[in-house]
């Protein structure tokens, strides 16, 4: 089984915390569509034949492609991939572009799963975020989107923004349960160099929030989405029953995936390999090859490294048997000395075989799975 990921990177504008690659040059549209395309036929042969179980749209904002776009593009990967049947295909949208006449023309495709940017219901938030929707936007577009037939939603929520208070983020919370929708992705704000938002830290225009205030925000989050049926199935993402992401979770899992766009990643098992973060160069670069891309082999001890990472951060946890099998008595041995602190801190357990984080541990995270890593 494998993934595609196709990397769309236009956005109408930029929010001020966002470090993907995007541009608003949106006259580079029609040709990247094609570029695009000539990539996902031209790599046909990096996933092996291994048939697809997930296609991820995302950027960038995918909502920003029209029906031709759309078109030529599931005529391509229908042309060269084998999709399993019930193949899960998502597009990321913004909640102002998700009116009435898009998602009739989005029903006209085999989409079957949405995930929606929303943020914050608060749009003192929204809008000191650079977003270019309002909260009721937000809610108006879930519910039309329920309307339209959608039956897989996946909502973004962001905690920890600046002069953020417990009662907004709980007022965040409740609003995000009453809709009811099948996967929340939250993510604490995180000030990444070379943003506005960076640069606004630096000139002291926002104030990043205390670290115990980070905490509580989380516990909030883990408990009262708990309470709500939802499954917390990796450190930032919960479900309903049934309905995680298959594309999120083919990182944690190691599966194949191909990534096509500028600045997309693909990743075999052995290596990585991203293209360029430009869209400029990257058309140049499919019409007249070598396309600009990097490539990084995974020796023995960087796929241990990355097997801890990918396995750690969910909740069902690193199962100990593969890893002993894939990685031999050595780093088996290796890893379990370096869990044996974690593990009489209570931070980490081991439980039917899997060695996973406590519900202390996930707020230590970072830290707890630093040490297991081979250095």
């Amino acid at each position: 089984m494998s993934g595609i990921y196709l990397h769309i990177p236009f956005c109408k504008r930029k929010c001020i915390y966002c470090d993907f690659y995007s541009t608003t040059e949106s006259k580079w549209r029609a040709d990247f569509v094609q570029a695009l395309c000539k990539e996902i036929a031209y790599r046909k042969d990096y996933l092996a034949g291994q048939p697809v179980r997930s296609i991820y749209f995302g950027g960038g904002t995918p909502s920003q492609l029209t029906e031709e776009d759309f078109g030529v593009i599931f005529h391509t990967l229908q042309s060269y991939y084998t999709w399993i049947e019930d193949i899960e295909i998502t597009i990321e949208a913004n909640p102002d572009d998700l009116n009435a006449d898009y998602l009739n023309m989005l029903s006209a495709f085999p989409f079957n799963r949405l995930s929606m940017g929303v943020q914050t219901f608060h749009d003192y938030h929204l809008q000191r975020l650079n977003r270019r929707h309002t909260a009721q936007q937000a809610i108006d577009a879930y519910h039309r989107c329920r309307e339209m037939g959608w039956k897989n939603i996946s909502l973004d929520l962001m905690y920890g923004l600046p002069e953020e208070t417990e009662e907004e983020w709980q007022a965040d919370l409740a609003q995000m349960i009453s809709l009811r929708p099948e996967h929340i992705s939250a993510y604490h704000l995180i000030y990444e160099e070379g943003t506005p938002l960076w640069e606004k830290r630096k000139e002291k225009k926002v104030i990043e929030i205390p670290e115990e205030k980070s905490v509580a925000f989380f516990s909030l989050l883990i408990d009262e989405l708990t309470k709500a049926g939802y499954k917390q199935y990796e450190i930032s993402n919960f479900s309903l029953p049934d309905k995680h992401s298959r594309h999120n979770s083919s990182y944690w899992e190691g599966l194949h995936y191909l990534g096509c766009g500028p600045s997309a990643h693909s990743y075999n098992g052995v290596s990585r390999l991203w293209n360029v973060s430009d869209v400029e160069q990257y058309i140049a670069g499919v019409y007249t090859p070598p396309m600009v891309q990097e490539w990084e082999g995974l020796d023995f001890y960087t796929r241990y490294n990355e097997r801890i990472i990918t396995s750690v951060r969910t909740m069902k946890g690193l199962y100990l048997p593969a890893l002993q099998a894939d990685f031999g008595t050595e780093l088996y041995h290796y890893c379990l000395r370096m869990a044996t602190a974690a593990i009489k801190a209570g931070h980490l357990e081991i439980k039917e075989d899997y060695l996973r984080l406590t519900r202390a541990g996930i707020f230590l995270s970072d830290a707890v799975m630093s040490d297991l890593l081979w250095v």
